[in-house]
């Protein structure tokens, strides 16, 4: 009958080297800290310090785009105090998600054969796995882009810069763009080849990925933070970003997107 797929005129070649059409499929990519979860990770750590807070001298050591060597001094201090793995482990995984985003982190989980989902973050390793794992939405993420981090043989937190880059705008350990462009190279080479890129973040270094999307793409920023306010300051000058926008303050706002891109 109809609709059959055996009444399909056969394609020249007998289907030798006749590759299907490759699938509709959809790269969701997330921002972690104030975006997936709803605070700082590098910030919340703090908790752990003797009365809950860093001594003066090491907080005004930061020094603009050095983010990530300053945490490493943060770490050696809990370390020196006698911070241990399990204390840090149970404070981060009491970090409140973003209202709305464990329902949309299920609702990806859900619809994985047309969503791979990347996160790219100024975190680190440790942070995130322990956070995930704790919802058990690891496996809703491809992979996870971040600082490498790891515990030394005396129980000290230790963290190292992503990668080394060229970009004048970004902090000198993490260029989002970079880590974006070389997954989506790698994806080619693999075959995969996105019918549009999400882009979901909050903070000034979600620019640079965002300037790197296509006019089909979608840059999500969150209402309120940077990453909106950067993207309108650039309609303003009339350098407007390349693709869509589309501000969310709840990930249900997420996942609505999500739901009428699947429809389609």
């Amino acid at each position: 009958h109809a609709g059959h797929p055996y009444s399909l005129p056969e394609p020249c070649g007998r289907g030798l080297g006749t590759a299907l059409p490759p699938a509709m499929k959809f790269l969701l990519v997330f921002d972690f800290d104030h975006t997936i979860i709803d605070e700082n990770s590098d910030t919340w750590i703090v908790k752990c310090a003797p009365e809950r807070k860093l001594p003066n001298g090491l907080r005004n050591s930061y020094q603009p785009g050095h983010w990530t060597e300053y945490m490493g001094r943060v770490f050696v201090y809990l370390g020196d105090n006698g911070v241990k793995e399990d204390e840090m482990k149970r404070t981060m995984t009491t970090i409140p998600f973003t209202a709305g985003m464990i329902d949309l982190l299920g609702f990806i989980g859900e619809n994985k054969e047309l969503f791979d989902c990347i996160i790219v973050s100024d975190s680190n390793t440790v942070f995130i796995d322990w956070i995930l794992k704790a919802v058990d939405f690891h496996k809703v993420f491809d992979e996870v882009f971040t600082n490498p981090a790891a515990f030394s043989s005396t129980g000290y937190l230790t963290v190292q810069d992503f990668h080394a880059h060229c970009c004048a705008k970004c902090p000198k350990n993490l260029c989002k763009r970079k880590v974006l462009k070389e997954f989506l190279d790698k994806q080619l080479e693999r075959g995969v080849n996105y019918t549009q890129i999400v882009y979901i973040g909050d903070g000034g270094n979600d620019l640079c990925p965002v300037m790197f999307l296509k006019k089909n793409d979608v840059a999500m920023p969150r209402q309120g933070y940077t990453l909106e306010k950067k993207i309108s300051q650039l309609a303003q000058s009339l350098s407007p970003v390349q693709c869509s926008v589309l501000v969310w303050s709840s990930a249900i706002d997420i996942m609505s997107y999500l739901k009428l891109l699947i429809k389609e």
